[in-house]
């Protein structure tokens, strides 16, 4: 029980620093700077709650099956059409950290240290720039190749208690009495309905992010798999994660309450409005010569360390994700590139980091990135909920109007946000939540699609080669009766066989026998035979075809009452032989296995090897 508690507590080390990327860092200082310390509390905190709950609400997920792949396997069927929206997010969530290390911490230290870089040529800005994005970029790469999602909590461990004794040692120095000042807490500002057009987004965008973010995922399953409690996790990593914001906020709270500052200090955005994210690091330097060294060096090691946890747990769970995803790819283009390049996050990262770049130079701020994942990013990720847990969402996701909603949301609140308009940045946030609600309980477009779907599959049953795909089985699962589509048909080039594994295709230990899968092959080979020849008869035939050689290499396994799809088509043939390919897939799309077998054609009369017949060829060229 004190391991459990001890490991989650590790992994709430990790959950907090894998979260405390650009947004929550740098805009704890923005929320401060403009609504005082309520605003700094109320942002920490619902932030924080967003955190907790997706780690409450994968638990219970975990929960519905026994083994601790449980998540895992949940995870692989719910993420499959989220794909690229959970790709997405995670590239601008790397481009939003770089920049936010890049424009509020390198770049004051390059103004204020090389007198005149501002004022430069945009060529040797620019080329800077690059030099140090890269200095981030490869520190990040260097530290992701090092740690795997089970040794990362232990370097994250290491980087907390630094980050702990760091913020310790700094509010021991500076004693910022802020808390105790009631100028600290109320700004012109908490009074205005833009406080609630701030709040009410963050609440959505916060409340709703985890479930999109990678590195949670993947946290989550780890701990599944150790054992561990990930509410509890996620119980110390929201409160870890609270701290580590309010720390950042009262130092800036200490800074915008000084002699020292004024409101013309502030930088201005590209639409008139101020931003004070930078403003602790051009007190540091204001002050470094009347402070002990260590103070601004401890202040520029905590950006430096948060950020760095945050990109090298980003690392870890893309190439994780990327992996995994290019296992299951049947794309011809990924094919030709070595896998080694796909599964690789480098790509993903030098794409962010441009985009960091692009931002510097055109002078954005980190609100023009946090846009995204108060408005675009909210109808995937509470589609994503409702698909955990509303019954009604599982039917397929309409992707386009989804673009559509989330475009139309994000220039709303992009509207309201410049013009300041409260009501407006609210109504921005709030459209993608009306529709996927919309969409979940309409209950007349679900009878609609399933009057079609049933349409369809009643006139597929008039064509005899397609009866098969209208054939269904009923089965208990886990106490629940599930429908299980069963039958042939084709996708593309590949013809697909669909069937339920049962109690007879396992072995002793109540996995399928490894013997099982050459049969089911050999099966849909046969039902595929007979729809591409389906005149050919044993007792007229001019040749009998036997196989030369099969091989099948075994990748995951499965077990009873699971869907399984054997694919199979024609590869290649030259004169004599000809080569059919097969995958077999499980119901989350995971390959099972997968393989190839060669065939002869030979005489019906003295078995002699004919050259490979006409009518093969014709039949088989349809799916090469």
């Amino acid at each position: 029980m004190k391991y459990k508690l001890v490991n989650s507590f590790f992994w709430g080390n990790s959950v907090a620093l894998s979260w405390l990327w650009g947004l929550g860092l740098f805009f704890s200082v923005q929320m401060t700077f403009l609504f005082g310390l309520t605003g700094l509390f109320s942002f920490a905190f619902l932030n924080a709650l967003g955190l907790f709950m997706f780690g409450y609400g994968t638990q219970k997920i975990a929960q519905r099956d026994k083994g601790q792949e449980s998540l895992e396997r949940f995870f692989k069927r719910w993420s499959k059409p989220f794909r690229l929206s959970l790709y997405l997010y995670q590239l601008l969530a790397v481009a939003l950290t770089i920049f936010a290390i890049v424009n509020y911490l390198l770049r004051p230290l390059l103004i204020s240290y090389w007198p005149g870089w501002d004022e430069q040529g945009s060529i040797l800005q620019l080329f800077t720039l690059l030099l140090v994005v890269a200095l981030v970029l490869s520190a990040a790469c260097l530290v992701g190749e090092e740690f795997t999602i089970k040794s990362i909590k232990y370097w994250h461990l290491l980087v907390g208690i630094l980050i702990a004794v760091i913020a310790s040692a700094l509010l021991l120095y500076l004693q910022p009495q802020v808390l105790n000042d009631p100028a600290a807490w109320i700004t012109e500002n908490n009074s205005k309905p833009i406080f609630w057009g701030y709040m009410i987004p963050i609440l959505i965008g916060f409340f709703v992010g985890p479930w999109l973010d990678l590195q949670q995922w993947q946290r989550a399953i780890q701990m599944r798999k150790e054992n561990t409690n990930i509410a509890s996790g996620y119980f110390f990593g929201a409160l870890l994660f609270f701290l580590f914001l309010i720390f950042h906020g009262v130092l800036a709270s200490y800074v915008f309450n000084s002699d020292w500052f004024s409101q013309d200090m502030a930088s201005v955005g590209l639409g008139g409005l101020t931003y004070g994210h930078e403003m602790i690091v051009n007190y540091m330097v204001y002050f470094h010569s009347v402070m002990p060294w260590w103070v601004p060096a401890g202040y520029y090691c905590f950006i430096a360390l948060a950020v760095l946890t945050t990109l090298d747990s980003g690392y870890v769970a893309t190439k994780w994700f990327l992996k995994e995803n290019s296992k299951t790819s049947n794309n011809p283009v990924l094919s030709m590139i070595p896998s080694n390049i796909i599964d690789s996050p480098i790509v993903t990262y030098l794409t962010a980091a441009l985009i960091a770049v692009f931002g510097v130079l055109t002078d954005c701020e980190i609100e023009y990135f946090m846009v995204f994942y108060a408005t675009f990013f909210v109808a995937y990720a509470a589609l994503g909920i409702a698909r955990c847990f509303v019954p009604n969402s599982q039917h397929s996701l309409p992707q386009v109007k989804l673009f559509s909603i989330g475009a139309f949301s994000l220039v709303v609140f992009a509207s309201g946000y410049f013009m300041q308009v409260a009501w407006v940045m609210i109504m921005g946030s709030i459209l993608p939540i009306f529709y996927v609600i919309w969409l979940v309980l309409n209950t007349d477009l679900l009878r609609v699609v399933k009057e079609k779907v049933e349409e369809v599959m009643d006139a597929a049953s008039e064509i005899p080669v397609l009866r098969t795909l209208s054939k269904a089985t009923q089965t208990v699962i886990n106490g629940k009766t599930e429908e299980v589509s069963t039958g042939s048909h084709f996708e593309g080039k590949w013809f697909v066989h669909s069937f339920m594994a049962t109690y007879a295709d396992t072995n002793s230990v109540g996995n399928v026998y490894f013997g099982v899968y050459a049969l089911w092959v050999g099966k849909t080979r046969e039902l595929f035979f007979n729809y591409v020849l389906p005149d050919f008869n044993l007792k007229d035939t001019t040749f009998l075809i036997l196989t030369r050689s099969f091989e099948h290499k075994y990748i995951n396994e499965t077990r009873e009452f699971e869907k399984i799809s054997v694919k199979i088509r024609a590869s290649e043939y030259n004169r004599k032989f000809a080569t059919l390919e097969h995958q077999v897939f499980d119901s989350a799309g995971n390959l099972l296995g997968k393989g190839k077998q060669q065939l002869i054609f030979v005489s019906p009369k003295d078995y002699k090897i004919l050259d490979i017949p006409p009518e093969v060829i014709k039949a088989f060229m349809p799916y090469m």
